[in-house]
């Protein structure tokens, strides 16, 4: 029993010095790692992030600047003006004197009808004029005589009378012949077609030759007012009130058209009106602006994005809308002292923005540096490297060379080709090359090439 109890002993003993042994074998440092205790970012900056070193950003300072209040909504382009032309008159067509898409003004020549009934008809009402004008003459020469006679008491008053009305009888048919003369010229008149406002013309809806009725919906050819030109767009019922003071002072306010990206202006022009009623459905009113249209930039129900110039705020504060942040704070940039170096999170009251700046109300003065890239590894207090980004180009490396005419642009390589197809059909290559299709002329000057390389 004595000896059992000593070996126990001794097994326990060896047991308890191996892991005295192992627990100091695992407890030194291994590979330079710095002992248990020691801050090992100590010597990279002190204060920096958790994980040892100070974290880069890159830092702009607020600026002081103009900017402009902008109001944008979605918009129709609407001509001034578009008017169907349409034949006044019934008859054959006989000329077309317009091209589609031609620029008209007003009162140019578009196309004729038959002029033929309508001369017709002026040279009967001048007949009958004629005729009722000698008759009315000779009806005067007896109310004269008439006069005479029962000055003499030689006839009757009825009979006098009766003379006077036939000559006034006469004289309203006269009248009636030269309103005739006038309604046959008229129709004269409108058997030539005239453009009724300057515009663009459409398509052609009839063909020469064709019978024109005056009563024809679709008419001959429609044309559209492009210079100026409106846009129609709409904003939110609560942006009203502005626009309407603005109005009522009599401020003119610019409004811009860009594209369907929202990116490329368009032109530039006035608004002009405001509907008189807001749309309930939407909650939105209905304004209208007018374009000069110089260039025709603007087309006939051409989508366009319009952004409208409502209020300037002079000498605001602005910012890269990069550096604005949004978090459990609300709205918050990180300013960075300049001395330590070292991030604080400032609330801030955003204003309108322009392009990309943002302007700012309340928070941060002009000159404070604002973090604009790297803010995502930042917490209050920690310490930064600010780093300049490069937003220089790159340059244009030296290019890389091909192989005879493989190299370059296809532009490039066909005009290679030229010069070397010029020299084949020269004789330099061998009287045989010269005789081949050019698909056998490459091959082979790719088949000689390789053989200089070798």
């Amino acid at each position: 029993m004595q000896t059992m109890k000593r070996t126990i002993i001794g097994v326990l003993a060896l047991v308890a010095i191996a892991a005295a042994g192992g627990y100091y074998f695992y407890s030194q440092p291994r590979g330079g790692e710095a002992p248990a205790g020691t801050d090992k970012s100590a010597g990279k900056g002190g204060k920096g992030d958790r994980k040892g070193g100070n974290v880069p950003v890159v830092t702009s300072a607020a600026a002081t600047a103009d900017v402009g209040v902008l109001l944008d909504g979605l918009g129709s382009v609407t001509p001034v003006a578009t008017v169907t032309v349409r034949s006044r008159v019934d008859g054959q067509l006989m000329k077309l004197a317009f091209k589609e898409g031609q620029v008209v003004r007003a009162g140019d020549l578009l196309a004729e009808i038959d002029p033929r009934p309508a001369q017709v008809q002026l040279a009967t009402a001048e007949g009958q004029l004629a005729r009722d004008q000698s008759l009315l003459k000779n009806a005067q020469i007896d109310l004269d005589r008439y006069k005479t006679l029962f000055q003499q008491d030689s006839i009757a008053r009825q009979q006098l009378d009766t003379q006077d009305a036939l000559v006034r009888q006469y004289e309203a048919t006269v009248k009636m012949d030269r309103a005739s003369i006038d309604s046959a010229r008229l129709q004269l008149d409108y058997s030539r077609v005239t453009a009724p406002i300057s515009g663009r013309l459409g398509l052609r809806q009839v063909d020469l030759g064709n019978i024109v009725r005056a009563g024809d919906a679709s008419g001959l050819v429609v044309i559209t007012q492009l210079q100026p030109i409106t846009v129609i767009f709409s904003i939110a019922e609560d942006s009203l009130p502005p626009v309407m003071k603005k109005l009522q002072a009599g401020e003119k306010l610019q409004v811009s058209a860009l594209d369907r990206a929202g990116k490329t202006q368009l032109a530039s022009g006035m608004l002009i009106t405001v509907d008189n009623q807001i749309d309930p459905a939407t909650g939105t009113v209905k304004l209208k602006a007018q374009f000069a249209n110089e260039d025709l930039a603007l087309f006939p129900n051409q989508f366009v994005n319009v952004r409208m110039l409502v209020d300037t705020k002079v000498g605001a504060t602005v910012i890269p809308a990069a550096a604005v942040q949004r978090g459990t704070p609300g709205t918050f940039v990180y300013a960075v002292d300049p001395e330590t170096k070292m991030v604080s999170v400032r609330q801030v009251k955003l204003g309108p923005a322009q392009g990309e700046t943002v302007s700012v109300e309340e928070g941060i003065k002009p000159g404070t540096l604002v973090v604009v890239d790297g803010a995502d590894k930042l917490r209050e207090g920690a310490v930064v490297e600010m780093v300049v980004r490069d937003n220089t180009p790159p340059k244009e490396g030296p290019r890389r060379k091909g192989k005879g005419a493989e190299a370059g642009t296809p532009e490039e390589k066909a005009k290679r080709w030229q010069e070397i197809n010029a020299r084949i059909d020269k004789g330099e290559f061998g009287e045989e090359i010269k005789k081949l299709p050019e698909e056998e002329r490459k091959q082979r000057m790719r088949e000689l090439r390789s053989r200089k390389q070798q």
